[in-house]
C-alpha cells in the first residue's frame, strides 16, 4: 500500500509542535506526507528582538517571513509537499479570540466556509490520503483559526467523498481514517509533576491537576500514540527553524528527568473516523501506526 498522510493546520509551526515526529517518521518509512496550512501566521508574537518590526502592528511582514521558516522546518522533517489553503496569503491569521484581528477582511475566521472547503477538497482529491490529521472542534485550545481549520478539514472529508460535489475538483475520494491531535491527561500530568520536582514553574500557572486543563483528553479517548523517538533530532531541528515563535530551550520543551525528550518523541491522536487498527506496542493498547488496519 502506498501510504498517504494529509495534515491540515492553521499556522506555520502548528504542524511541527503537534506532529513533527510523526511526519518525519512516515517520510522516513516511504509514506507520502502532505501539509496543508491555512494561514501565514501573521499575528504571531515575534520572539526575536531584531525582527520585532515584522509584527502585525508594525511592518506587518511576519507572514512572509514565516513562509521561510515553514520551508526550513519541513526540510528538517523531510516533507516536500507543503501547500497553503487557496494559495499563500489567501487567508490571514485571525489572532486570538476576541482580538481586533478577528475582524480583518481576510481573517480565516471570517472565511466563506464553502469556498475554503472547496479549496481543501481539491487537495484531498488530488493527494487521495488514507489518513487525515487535524484539530478537534475546539481547535485544541480555542484559537479561531484552529477551530476554522477543523471545520474546513472535516467539511472537506465529507465533501470529497460525495460524487455529486464539485466534479470539477477531481474524482471522489473517501478518507479512511481521520485523527484529531490531542494530549492525554496522563502525559500532561507527567509534565506538571516533572516541572514541580525540578522547582520550575508550570506552563499552566497554578495548575497541579492535569484534568483541570481545558484541552486535556482522557486517556480512554486516545486511540494512537505514535512513537517518533528515532526522529527527535529532526523535530528539534524543525522547531528551531521557527525562532520567531518557539523557544526550544524553555521549560515546556526541556523538561527535567528527560521528559522533554518524551514530549518531543511521542505524539497522540483521537480517532474520529474509520476503524481502529490492531494495538501495537503503544502504551495502554493505543495504536502506534495511524495506518493500522488499512490495506489499500
Amino acid at each position: 500500500m502506498n501510504r498517504r498522510l494529509l495534515l491540515v493546520h492553521a499556522h506555520p509551526d502548528d504542524e511541527t509542535i503537534n506532529n513533527g515526529a510523526t511526519m518525519a517518521r512516515y517520510v522516513a518509512e516511504g509514506a507520502s506526507v502532505t501539509l496543508l496550512t491555512c494561514t501565514l501566521g501573521e499575528e504571531g508574537e515575534v520572539l526575536v528582538p531584531e525582527l520585532a518590526q515584522l509584527a502585525a502592528d508594525q511592518a506587518d511582514q511576519l507572514g512572509g517571513y514565516r513562509i521561510g521558516e515553514l520551508r526550513a522546518a519541513m526540510a528538517a522533517l523531510g516533507v516536500t509537499d507543503l501547500r497553503f489553503l487557496g494559495g499563500a496569503g489567501r487567508y490571514r491569521d485571525s489572532g486570538m479570540m476576541g482580538t481586533a484581528a478577528n475582524g480583518h477582511p481576510r481573517a480565516f475566521w471570517n472565511a466563506d466556509l464553502d469556498e475554503a472547503v472547496a479549496a481543501a477538497v481539491a487537495v484531498v482529491r488530488e493527494v487521495r490520503p488514507q489518513v487525515l490529521v487535524t484539530y478537534d472542534e475546539n481547535g485544541g485550545y480555542g484559537h479561531p483559526d484552529h477551530i476554522q481549520a477543523h471545520r474546513v478539514a472535516m467539511g472537506a472529508v465529507g465533501a470529497a467523498a460525495d460524487p455529486d460535489y464539485r466534479p470539477d475538483l477531481g474524482e471522489p475520494w473517501d478518507v479512511a481514517k481521520v485523527y484529531w491531535c490531542c494530549v492525554p491527561t496522563s502525559v500532561l500530568q507527567q509534565g506538571i509533576d516533572a516541572l514541580a520536582a525540578a522547582g520550575e514553574e508550570s506552563f499552566f500557572e497554578g495548575v497541579t491537576d492535569a484534568a483541570e486543563i481545558p484541552f486535556a483528553v482522557s486517556d480512554e479517548n486516545v486511540a494512537a500514540a505514535v512513537d517518533g523517538s528515532g526522529f527527535v533530532d529532526r523535530k528539534d531541528a524543525a522547531m528551531r527553524a521557527y525562532p520567531t515563535q518557539i523557544t526550544v530551550d524553555g521549560p515546556f520543551f526541556a523538561l527535567s528527568n528527560n521528559l522533554g525528550q518524551q514530549v518531543l518523541a511521542f505524539e497522540y491522536y483521537r480517532l474520529v473516523r474509520g476503524q481502529r487498527g490492531p494495538s501495537a506496542a503503544g502504551p495502554q493498547g493505543w495504536e502506534d501506526d495511524l495506518f493500522a488496519g488499512l490495506t489499500q
